[in-house]
């Protein structure tokens, strides 16, 4: 569960739309996650957007928060914050927050994008430390890699078995975010028969995931692109999360049949 497994699921999960619509998300979305343990309940993360001010201008303020419940809270506990502060109109990233707690594993620090010399200053306020790292151009970190996925411009044309990739900046180091689409479903959930794009991120494999291909996730077919389910086979077990309430989508959610 370190480094913020129960979060990463739920970042991992992310939708697209085309660059000729508007965005899919705006100010005042949320929407919250069951997390199961494999018949367990394990906890809930939530996914919220606000507004703040940057650089003299409105932002984008994105909020992720997952937290352990009942029993599990008891053996394991885990209390996590993500945020990213960024642009409206490109989707780079000003800054971001995160604050992690996991059965002991603690994390505090607050990164600072200078996108003008693509240098991160970090500050580990934990350890006290503060480090600078270079990014490639449009680098995002790993709250606003789900919010700029949602208008991914190629999205829409990709065939099954195609994947795409970011810079992904995370843990002190830009990584490629590799994902590939798998194709659409119909999935029955607690809202009714959801349409739904199918993609498969790659993970590392080994501690935690069995393989590479241990994460698959289900995005709404419409125009919110939200996700509204995700698996992963771990090392040890299976861990699954469900959409469980929403407001303030910005569209319509696409329901074929009703529960």
């Amino acid at each position: 569960m370190k480094k913020g497994l129960i979060f990463l699921l739920i970042i991992a999960a992310f939708g697209f739309s085309t660059p000729q619509k508007e965005r899919a998300f705006d100010v005042g979305e949320w929407f919250k996650f069951r997390i199961h343990y494999g018949l367990v309940n394990a906890g809930y993360a939530t996914l919220e957007v606000q507004e703040a001010v940057r650089n003299n201008k409105k932002v984008y303020h994105a909020i992720g928060k997952g937290y352990t419940t009942g029993m599990s809270r008891f053996f394991f506990k885990v209390d996590d914050t993500y945020e990213s502060f960024f642009d409206k109109e490109t989707g780079v990233p000003y800054q971001f927050v995160r604050k992690i707690d996991e059965g002991g594993y603690t994390k505090n620090q607050e990164g600072f994008f200078n996108q003008a010399t693509n240098k991160i200053l970090v500050k580990d306020y934990k350890h006290k430390t503060e480090s600078t790292y270079g990014f490639p151009d449009n680098t995002q970190d790993i709250m606003s890699t789900f919010y700029y996925l949602r208008n991914y411009p190629t999205i829409d044309k990709l065939k099954v078995g195609e994947s795409v990739m970011i810079d992904m900046f995370f843990d002190g180091e830009t990584t490629k975010f590799k994902l590939k689409f798998i194709g659409t479903e119909d999935l029955s959930t607690k809202f009714g028969v959801v349409p739904t794009m199918v993609f498969r991120p790659y993970v590392q494999s080994g501690r935690v995931f069995k393989e590479q291909e241990s994460l698959t996730v289900w995005i709404s077919d419409d125009d919110n692109k939200i996700p509204v389910a995700i698996k992963a086979s771990l090392a040890v077990g299976s861990i699954k999360a469900d959409l469980d309430a929403f407001k303030g989508l910005k569209y319509s959610f696409k329901v074929k049949a009703k529960p």
